[in-house]
């Protein structure tokens, strides 16, 4: 496959679609603790207000700064965190790592839909940016359950 068709078959429709719907967008009033993590390589940002009770997500908000690819990984994990425990965050974002990077096979429920980024596997320089909500989710949820 030529480069080129590499670059239309990762900015397919439904990434594309994904990047421009991301629920969740508002930052919350009262979160109970917030993480900011960005992509060193190209610059992307996002910032992850949450709300933990009883070991589950009930309150997400999310500022994402972001390219396609990243906006649409959000946009799958604030369509489907809440209601998500630690261990779940923390699989699903090991999953995608193993996607991206190892060939493994897309992450399940409740993040299933990341599936779509597969095709960018064979660019390394965005992984970094589709792995950012994930990771600022983990990293907000440890600071809501272990507040300093």
């Amino acid at each position: 496959m030529s480069e080129n068709e590499s670059l239309i078959k990762l900015y397919s429709q439904r990434i594309l679609s994904l990047a421009t719907t991301i629920p969740k967008t508002e930052q919350l009033e009262n979160p109970q603790a917030s993480c900011k993590t960005r992509s060193p390589l190209c610059g992307s940002t996002v910032t992850v207000d949450i709300i933990v009770e009883n070991g589950t997500v009930t309150g997400y908000g999310q500022n994402v700064k972001a390219c396609a690819l990243g906006q649409a990984a959000a946009s799958v994990v604030g369509a489907n965190i809440v209601g998500c425990s630690r261990d779940e965050i923390e699989t699903g974002l090991r999953q995608l790592a193993s996607m991206l990077k190892e060939g493994g096979p897309p992450p399940g429920t409740p993040f299933a839909e990341l599936h779509v980024l597969e095709p960018a596997k064979e660019f390394k320089n965005r992984h970094a940016s589709i792995m950012l909500a994930l990771e600022a989710a983990l990293c907000a949820y440890d600071r809501a359950a272990n507040p300093a």
